[in-house]
């Protein structure tokens, strides 16, 4: 999972948990083996001035969908809400909200196509904005399994006591690209006009740098636990560090390990404490809810629900090496 085109601080190449994955598999054969399911996990009202829409989408983009959505209804794109990105390459059923307090509605199945499916229209009171919804839940195939498929079973059981809480390598663009883009705005002080991108070079930084400390907690064991001076979870365990300004929230042994890991990135550090952002905290420890696999012959499906802002490629990691083929579609 590792480019060898990166400079070794760069490197893409983390811990695993539980040793390498003792198979291999391709991945996203077809949209249709990587399926997600938005859930909610709150009662729209079907009163309001947001209109809600349900749609099922096969290779396309979040973003792109909702800006088609906005030049439909003749509102303003931050008139549109949704509560997170889905992956393009994939089948995906999520909701949108739209800003539309009065006047007469379009005709919604205008947005359907080939690709795009309108399942539910009604309405709510409040815009759905980012990481509003309770979970994802994703069914996933891959195929052409091959290596220790005599393993597969024990390492299936591993990852449902949960897996490394890594930033999926999509957060870092192709071939790590962005890490080069968010070097170039922290240390070497370039400027990006547009904010949305910068943003993304930014979280990619910071996202690079939990990564980092993860890993290192994986080396040494501590991952699924709390070192001397962490800040914990309600269930007691470690967490990592999300980049920004602000007196470390960690002390004692964890910060030792952190600034140790961090040492040779200490000018995105640095950098990160001066663009606005806090100190954080994320779990280091990701557990699949609702976990399920099949095994049939040489494909495997797997089933769980991840919360908001974690991937479902840091399950699928520890299980398979992924042998990833885009469909063109």
């Amino acid at each position: 999972m590792s480019d060898s085109s990166l400079p070794r601080s760069y490197s893409l190449d983390w811990a695993y948990a539980y040793g390498e994955p003792p198979v291999s598999g391709l991945f996203r054969r077809t949209p249709e083996d990587f399926q997600v399911v938005e859930n909610l996990g709150f009662e729209l009202t079907g009163q309001g001035e947001h209109v809600y829409l349900h749609i099922e989408k096969r290779g396309e983009n979040t973003d792109w969908l909702a800006r088609q959505i906005a030049r439909l209804a003749g509102v303003q794109n931050h008139d549109v809400g949704y509560a997170g990105l889905k992956d393009r390459h994939a089948v995906t059923r999520q909701w949108f909200s739209v800003y539309f307090p009065k006047g007469t509605e379009p005709d919604w199945s205008e947005l359907e196509a080939d690709t795009i499916r309108i399942l539910a229209v009604t309405r709510h009171s409040q815009k759905l904005r980012r990481g509003a919804h309770q979970s994802n839940h994703f069914c996933i195939r891959l195929h052409e399994l091959s290596g220790d498929l005599a393993a597969l079973s024990e390492r299936l059981q591993q990852v449902t006591a949960g897996v490394p809480n890594y930033f999926g390598l999509q957060r870092f663009g192709h071939d790590g690209n962005n890490l080069a883009e968010a070097n170039r705005i922290l240390v070497d002080g370039g400027r990006i006009a547009n904010r949305q991108k910068r943003g993304m070079m930014l979280s990619a930084a910071r996202s690079y740098l939990f990564n980092q400390v993860l890993s290192e907690r994986i080396k040494a064991a501590s991952w699924t636990g709390a070192l001397e001076g962490d800040v914990t979870t309600a269930e007691g365990e470690g967490t990592g560090p999300l980049w920004g300004r602000g007196r470390a929230l960690v002390s004692g042994a964890c910060l030792a390990l952190e600034n140790r890991v961090l040492g040779d990135l200490a000018a995105w550090c640095d950098g990160l404490e001066h663009v606005g952002l806090s100190q954080e905290r994320r779990p280091l420890l990701l557990v699949p809810q609702q976990f399920g696999s099949t095994l049939e012959g040489s494909s495997l499906e797997v089933t769980f629900s991840l919360p908001p802002g974690t991937y479902a490629t840091a399950v699928l990691r520890e299980i398979s090496q992924l042998v990833e083929v885009k469909s063109p579609s």
